[in-house]
């Protein structure tokens, strides 16, 4: 008789996780339904991209090898180890099971938000490149199908000197040209020569007009080609941000992100209830309750969760699906590797309410040496992969060439 499941989410109880998998063997010794299959080990490996991005492995019995990736941050391959022990001989098919045994684990080290949501992104995401792979779908499979065989992509761009409006409209014009993006995104916490104490938030109305002159710049250069939006980094004080926003409200913006610290929700709900000009946040919240509030109080209209970040890929479907009950379209943050990047594309294409996924190092020359094949993105698209699991299959030269010094690459089986 199976242990009852309240007991088991309890850390220091009797039973473990493992001990309920055995209880579900038949006479024979064998899984039920035929799922003979135990994680071995994990491991992981820091790549020195335009962020630190790492990367992990889960290994199994089987020989078969999942990859993710968890969001850039100090520790994480430290809390990853330490979260081994609770999956090493567990099914690595049992998703679900799996997540909330991490964050009930690791309850007392943080598992609401941090570095330690942030590893358990990086093991999530690899067990459905390796859940994918055993059972031969793709990843979207697992989270219900797809809507669209690609993804939109958008360029988070940097130009030569951020602070002068027509040097962004430059940048846009060469992405759109030379790269083929009809989707961009640039900076506007950038100074403007007008700024008399950074530290108080306050934006003095010589700083909104040059902050509106970069969009208007941007937006009048692009015109239909392209959607543009425009990134604040969490710099404005509420009142700062609702001058700004009402100065570009009679400008093409696609959407304005973060221009308020994300803490308050209060002051978010104000700052979009406030304006016409499209308000995007999410990326510095965390797993569904993070976004909850943001959603249920309509304080943004456009919600950013950062997938290798956030809980992985079925917590941002979960984010997605309660997005969708208030009418709000997804835009993925995204800084990661191939990665995370293609995890987020299958998220993408298995919800209906996604707008586009971020791309943030078009300037990293060899971003697509880390994997095999062709370029995971074409004229600013993703086409969503039909093989097994994530679909991208890692260069482990490239990936050697790149690591962070004193790392060590992890085992090809």
């Amino acid at each position: 008789m199976a242990k009852d499941y309240a007991t088991l989410r309890d850390p220091n109880a009797e039973y473990t996780m493992r001990e309920l998998s055995a209880e579900t063997m038949d006479a024979t010794g064998e899984r039920s339904g035929g799922r003979d299959i135990e994680i071995t080990d994990i491991q992981t490996t820091m790549i020195d991209g335009n962020f630190p991005w790492t990367l992990v492995r889960v290994y199994t019995d089987a020989g078969v090898v999942g990859t993710g990736e968890a969001y850039w941050g100090a520790g994480v391959p430290e809390v990853v180890e330490r979260m081994k022990p609770f999956v090493v001989g567990e099914n690595p098919l049992d998703l679900d099971r799996l997540f909330e045994h991490l964050i009930q684990k690791m309850s007392g080290e943080g598992s609401i938000q941090g570095t330690v949501v942030t590893a358990i992104s990086g093991i999530e995401i690899a067990l459905h490149d390796l859940a994918g792979k055993v059972l031969e779908v793709p990843a979207y499979q697992l989270l219900g199908g797809k809507y669209r065989d690609r993804v939109r992509v958008y360029c988070d761009c940097h130009a030569g000197d951020e602070s002068e409006p027509e040097s962004n409209a430059d940048e846009a014009e060469r992405v759109i040209e030379e790269l083929g993006y009809d989707a961009l995104k640039f900076d506007l916490d950038v100074p403007s020569g007008y700024e008399k104490d950074y530290a108080n938030r306050h934006l003095r109305d010589p700083e909104v007009r040059h902050k509106a002159e970069i969009v208007r710049a941007v937006t009048e250069r692009v015109g239909d080609r392209a959607d543009a939006a425009f990134d604040c980094h969490w710099t404005f004080s509420a009142g700062s941000a609702k001058r700004l926003a009402r100065e570009i409200e009679d400008l093409d913006v696609w959407w304005l992100e973060d221009p308020v610290p994300p803490e308050n929700h209060d002051v978010q709900r104000g700052v979009t209830q406030h304006t016409t000009t499209p308000i995007a946040a999410g990326e510095n919240v965390y797993r569904k309750h993070g976004h909850r509030r943001l959603l249920e109080e309509q304080a943004v209209d456009i919600i950013a969760p950062d997938l290798p970040k956030v809980g992985g890929m079925r917590e941002t479907r979960k984010i997605a699906d309660m997005a969708d009950t208030y009418y709000v379209p997804v835009a993925m943050h995204n800084v990661a590797s191939p990665v995370a990047t293609m995890a987020s594309a299958h998220v993408a294409t298995a919800i209906p309410n996604s707008l586009a996924v971020e791309f943030h190092s078009y300037e990293l020359d060899w971003w697509n040496d880390l994997y095999e094949g062709e370029d995971v993105i074409q004229e600013g698209y993703i086409e969503i992969p039909e093989e097994p699991g994530l679909g991208i299959s890692l260069d482990m030269d490239a990936v050697e060439a790149h690591m962070v010094d004193g790392e060590t690459l992890f085992d090809e089986a």
